[in-house]
């Protein structure tokens, strides 16, 4: 067996490029033989033991090593950008107003809202009771909280009817396993419920004092549990009041708006089922809303008079339909608001009095207010070309005001609120840019690219006024383009730092997405999962064609789901791209989804297939990045991924930039950083991250030759 080469050996050959790259060798991953075989079909792995040697027990050191090694080797690769970086961390932490607070919101009689302190990483979690002008309780100083801790998350905080009593999960190790607590608001005192391994939230009965969480499974991090807690009960004898044996759906609990029902829902890609009780009954039996119903989505949404159903039954593009509260069954459903092919109905907000609808039409996110008593429908209005809005905190029922988020490329991110009676619309609050922001300095575009089957991409852009089309702008293209997950046009404060150093940014729609409607989705997943790749590919080359960049500047940049178009592209056009950002990328598709003890892979099923189906197999491996790598030139590669990571393992990235060192043919470099902290997300800080945005920053700037 080889020994790992992992030494930095100083070359006596002149620096790697024109960027001046230190003359120093890259870690080389040691292989071990693995053969894969399945469906009559070998496949030689030599870096399978990456896998081996994290998830199945056996003694981690070696690849742990080579990970680290691989940080010491893109260190050393851009040590003299760190000058570079700490200014661009500094220029956009700059931007961030440090002491801030949210807009309130109203919630059973309290006001609640976070703040934020200078120098703090993290928050303090906030209430009023009755007015704004009443003395201030905080309810939890996360800031406190995570001293001394790499990574801190604290989320699903759920306040008990009574107002006197909070629920919280915490994560200190980013892998998304998420432990409970209770705080009694009037003592302060803190309780561990000796709950692990959860979503993070919980839901309250309407007695204040039953709890239901989602478990998940500490192996695979299923959600596969549905459990019932009595406050000052044994944690151990806790209540199973849902178990789902269908490893490919996820599963969780809420409440609805009108405090009337809980409910549970199970949904995988193509169908879904609910469950329900009355609020005030914890202990009565969930009862099937709809029994689930192949290739059949369905969302509740309870009145006090009738339920109301988001569903795409007999409809591509989603529908809204009723049904009476004692009749649930899908043959006592009509029509609410009927289907229209050219509108993707997303989701529902119920008042008393009014429904605000999410509707999705040409690309673009809409809001519709519906008036329950008359039927009439009022349409919001906005001017800008390419933006993005969305429903923001509206937990209360009983009002008639409503609260929107407004953003684009150049507009900050503004809340408003809307009386949906009067019309009268007000901004609460806009995002700060601290150190001076003219949005008349910047122009945003949305231009539609032509992919190779005739389909028209949009693609949304911003660059600072002045940029020549003449081909030599440095020029970002980002996408993500997976299980329907709408990207949207919204402003960035640290892209800023990009654009006023002359680089425009794209943000290309491809299909995968939900921009178009549903059908946008369909024809990017499973078997027409390549769509994604050539329409990025197709977007890159219509940014060349006008004139935008050239491929001597242009990147491209894509995470996770995003992160496997990356090296999808990168195999496909590798010629096409200066440089590739692949942030944790799912890149090693086969291997992954025939290992159904690695977290998340039965709920993929239905978005990329199962290989144990031969077709899906073969045409999986037709575009998996990590099966693909030839002996050929790549472009310049910065691939980033966390030990902890819970969703894309770090050993995919791992395995595929060990299998690209060892079969390109050109001088470009590749950087593999492994966080070894954080996960999926990266830093839990609300400035950490910045440091890594600047790593990805100073890698372009570095290939372009910009160095302040």
């Amino acid at each position: 067996m080889k020994k790992l080469i992992l030494s930095f050996v100083i070359a006596m050959s002149t620096s790697i490029s024109a960027q001046n790259w230190p003359s120093v060798k890259p870690p080389i991953a040691e292989k071990q033989e693995f053969v894969r075989v399945i469906h009559g079909d070998e496949v030689k792995d030599t870096y399978y033991w990456m896998i081996d040697y994290f998830t199945k027990g056996k003694d981690s050191t070696k690849v742990v090593n080579y990970l680290k090694d691989e940080n010491t080797y893109w260190e050393t690769m851009m040590k003299d950008t760190e000058p570079l970086r700490n200014e661009l961390f500094q220029e956009m932490k700059a931007r961030i107003k440090e002491k801030d607070e949210s807009v309130p919101t109203l919630k059973n009689g309290y006001y609640y809202y976070t703040k934020t302190e200078n120098g703090k990483q993290y928050y303090k979690y906030c209430r009023k009771k009755g007015n704004l002008n009443a003395p201030e309780e905080i309810l939890l100083d996360v800031d406190k909280m995570a001293e001394g801790k790499p990574y801190y998350s604290a989320t699903g905080f759920s306040i008990s009817p009574d107002n006197q009593k909070l629920i919280f999960g915490v994560d200190d190790v980013s892998r998304r396993q998420y432990h409970l607590f209770l705080k009694d608001l009037k003592s302060g005192k803190i309780t561990d419920l000796k709950i692990k391994n959860t979503t993070g939230s919980a839901t309250w009965a309407n007695d204040n004092k039953t709890i239901f969480y989602t478990s998940k499974n500490e192996i695979t991090l299923l959600s596969e549990k549905i459990m019932r807690h009595i406050l000052g009960t044994d944690s151990s004898k806790d209540a199973v009041v849902y178990d789902e044996k269908d490893k490919s759906n996820y599963i969780g609990i809420g409440k609805s708006k009108n405090d009337k029902f809980i409910l549970i829902s199970s949904a995988a890609t193509t169908s879904s089922e609910v469950r329900y009780i009355n609020a005030d009954k914890p202990f009565d039996d969930f009862k099937v809303f709809q029994p689930r119903m192949k290739d059949v989505l369905y969302e509740v949404t309870p009145l006090e008079d009738k339920f109301l159903i988001t569903t795409n039954k007999d409809a591509l593009n989603f529908k809204v339909m009723e049904t009476p509260l004692d009749k649930t069954e899908v043959a006592n459903w009509k029509d609410f608001i009927p289907h229209r092919k050219d509108v993707l109905v997303e989701g529902i907000d119920e008042f008393k009095n009014y429904l605000v609808l999410s509707e999705r039409q040409n690309g673009l996110s809409q809001l519709v207010i519906m008036d329950r008593k008359t039927g009439n429908k009022e349409f919001l209005k906005f001017d800008e070309p390419d933006y993005t809005v969305y429903p923001s905190g509206n937990p209360e029922y009983n009002t008639d005001n409503f609260r929107f988020g407004y953003t684009s490329m150049i507009t900050p991110s503004t809340q408003y609120e809307q009386n949906l009676k009067t019309g009268a619309r007000k901004i609460l609050k806009q995002q700060e840019v601290l150190g001076g922001y003219n949005k008349n300095e910047y122009t945003t575009e949305r231009v539609f690219a032509t992919a190779k089957d005739g389909t028209k991409i949009p693609i949304s852009i911003v660059y600072k006024k002045g940029i020549i089309k003449n081909g030599k702008n440095p020029t970002l293209l980002y996408a993500y383009g997976s299980y329907g997950n709408s990207s949207d046009a919204t402003f960035s404060s640290s892209r800023l730092s990009l654009l006023n150093r002359g680089f425009v940014y794209a943000l290309t729609h491809v299909r995968g997405g939900q921009e178009m409607g549903r059908q946008w989705y369909e024809d990017g997943k499973m078997m027409k999962k390549k769509n994604t790749f050539t329409d990025f590919i197709d977007s890159g080359e219509f940014l060349v064609k006008e004139g935008y960049t050239s491929p001597e500047h242009l990147f491209a940049q894509g995470g996770s789901a995003g992160g496997l178009l990356m090296g999808a592209i990168a195999n496909m056009k590798p010629e096409l791209w200066k440089g590739v950002i692949a942030q944790v990328p799912f890149v090693d598709v086969v291997n992954t989804m025939l290992d159904e003890s690695i977290p998340l892979t039965t709920n993929e099923f239905d978005e990329w297939g199962n290989p144990k189906n031969k077709d899906a197999y073969f045409y999986m491996k037709s575009y998996s990045p990590y099966e693909n790598v030839e002996k050929k030139n790549y472009p310049n590669l910065l691939v980033t991924t966390g030990l902890h990571d819970s969703q894309v393992q770090y050993f995919e990235p791992a395995k595929w930039v060990a299998k690209l060192r060892d079969s390109k043919t050109d001088n470009n470099v590749i950087l593999l950083k492994t966080d070894m902290n954080y996960g999926h997300g990266g830093a839990s800080g609300r400035f950490d991250y910045l440091k890594d945005v600047a790593l990805i920053y100073a890698f372009m700037l570095k290939l372009e030759g910009i160095n302040k």
